[in-house]
C-alpha cells in the first residue's frame, strides 16, 4: 500500500474520528453547563424553603397584636403556601422555564403581600418592640439576602448554559441533545425586586 492510498483512506475516517470527539466534548460540556445551573437553582430552593419556614411563625406572632387586620394576615399565608407549591414545581425541574415563571410570579405575590404586612407593623409599637418579631425579621432579612445571591450565582450559570447552547457549532449538538433554554430567575415588577424592609427601629 502506497502512502497516498494510506493518506487517501486514512483522512476521512481521521477526520470523523476528530468530528465525533468534538461532538461527544460539546455535548459532555452542555451537560457539565445544566448541571451547574440545576446546582444553582438547589442553592435557591434551599433559602426558599427558609423562607417559608419563618413566614408562618411571623403571621403568627403579628397575629397576636393586629388581630384586626386578618385580611393581610390570611394573604400574606396564602402567598407563601402558593409560593411554596410554585417552589416545589420548579425545584422538581428546574429546566422548565414554565416552572421557574410560575415560580417567579409566586415569589412576587410573597414580596407584596410581606410588604403590606411590614407596613402595617409600622402602627403597632409594641409589635415592632417583640423580641420574638425583631428575631424573625432578623432571620427573614438574612434569608432575603442568602435568595438574592444564590439568585445571581443561578443566573449566571444560566447564563453560561444558554449562551453554551446557541453558539454555533455547538447549537447542532443543542438540538440533537433537546437541551432546552433555561428560565433566569428574574423577578419583573420594579416594585417587587425591593427586598420587603423587615427591620425595626
Amino acid at each position: 500500500m502506497s502512502w497516498a492510498l494510506i493518506a487517501l483512506v486514512g483522512l476521512p475516517i481521521l477526520l470523523i474520528v476528530i468530528a465525533i470527539l468534538w461532538a461527544v466534548s460539546t455535548y459532555n460540556g452542555l451537560v457539565v453547563l445544566r448541571n451547574r445551573f440545576k446546582n444553582g437553582y438547589s442553592q435557591i430552593d434551599v433559602q426558599l424553603k427558609r423562607r417559608y419556614d419563618l413566614i408562618p411563625n411571623l403571621v403568627e406572632v403579628a397575629k397576636g397584636y393586629i388581630k384586626h387586620e386578618r385580611e393581610t394576615l390570611e394573604a400574606v399565608i396564602a402567598a407563601r403556601n402558593q409560593a411554596s407549591s410554585a417552589q416545589v414545581r420548579a425545584a422538581s425541574d428546574p429546566s422548565d422555564a414554565n416552572a421557574i415563571r410560575g415560580m417567579m410570579t409566586a415569589e412576587g405575590q410573597v414580596g407584596a403581600t410581606l410588604g403590606r404586612l411590614f407596613a402595617l407593623t409600622e402602627n403597632y409599637p409594641d409589635l415592632k418592640a417583640n423580641q420574638n418579631m425583631a428575631q424573625l425579621t432578623e432571620e427573614l432579612t438574612s434569608t432575603e439576602n442568602k435568595v438574592s445571591f444564590a439568585r445571581q450565582a443561578y443566573n449566571d450559570a444560566v447564563m453560561q448554559y444558554n449562551t453554551g447552547r446557541e453558539v454555533f457549532p455547538a447549537s447542532i449538538i443543542a438540538g440533537f441533545g433537546n437541551f432546552q433554554a433555561a428560565q433566569p430567575f428574574e423577578i419583573e415588577n420594579a416594585a417587587e425586586r425591593q427586598a420587603p424592609q423587615v427591620k425595626f427601629t
